[in-house]
């Protein structure tokens, strides 16, 4: 299966990226060696790999929360990798949604409220971001649950709460880390569902990393990180 293909800069790219840290004796550890890859518009990509494989590493560089030792990383065509925070942090509040495997909601506000963050965030009209929400939640079958709070919410709804902000700013890309691995089977497959239906209708690019097979099976390409290094899925 391949990705869908459109005019213009891909929605997220990286060349020739590296990722290291220094141990505590010392050495240094090279987690992302070299990864090259494109996504893109509308496509879907799933990252596997060992536990410590540095998969999580590479969705926060993906995702402009942490910088690179070496290469690039494009967002929309533009590099981000040498971008000022406030430039990032404007970088990730317009052009990348987030899902956790653990929700990160912000416990003191209703589902409403959470979805409308990321909009107020960057300047929307409190109205209008109001709408988009109200949108956003019934488009994932939480319009019944708009003021209630994480605390009053299952685990599948608080991911798809999560997955409704994640789209608030209409993003070029939606990064998903272990999105279902707090989740038991059924649940997960109705936000597997989600997630694939709404980048179906919406037609917004999808990367993400997973130890779920059926999870990875619904993307265009698996991909497998490994010594450091982003192979296909079967390549030696």
């Amino acid at each position: 299966m391949t990705e869908p293909q459109a005019n213009g800069p891909a929605p997220l790219e990286t060349e020739d990226l590296h990722k290291s840290y220094v141990g505590g004796d010392g050495s240094r550890i090279d987690v992302l060696r070299g990864v090259t890859f494109s996504l893109a518009r509308g496509g879907a990509v799933a990252i596997t790999g060992a536990s410590g494989s540095g998969k999580s590493t590479l969705l926060h560089l993906l995702g402009a929360l942490d910088r690179p030792t070496a290469g690039r990383v494009l967002v929309g065509g533009r590099d981000v990798s040498g971008l000022g925070e406030e430039e990032l942090a404007a970088v990730r509040n317009r052009h990348v949604g987030f899902v956790f495997q653990f929700h990160h909601l912000l416990r003191e506000f209703t589902a409403l409220e959470n979805v409308m963050m990321p909009g107020l965030l960057i300047g929307k009209a409190f109205g209008e971001a109001r709408e988009r929400a109200r949108g956003l939640l019934a488009e994932v079958g939480l319009d019944h649950r708009e003021t209630h709070k994480p605390r009053q919410l299952s685990g599948g709804e608080q991911q798809r709460v999560a997955v409704a902000r994640a789209l608030m700013n209409e993003p070029l890309v939606v990064l998903a880390d272990e999105p279902s691995g707090n989740l038991d089977t059924n649940t997960s497959q109705k936000l597997h569902d989600l997630l694939f239906g709404l980048r179906d209708r919406t037609g917004v690019s999808l990367v993400v990393v997973t130890h779920n097979v059926d999870l990875a099976r619904r993307a265009d390409r698996v991909l497998v990180l490994e010594e450091g290094v982003l192979r296909p899925s079967g390549a030696s």
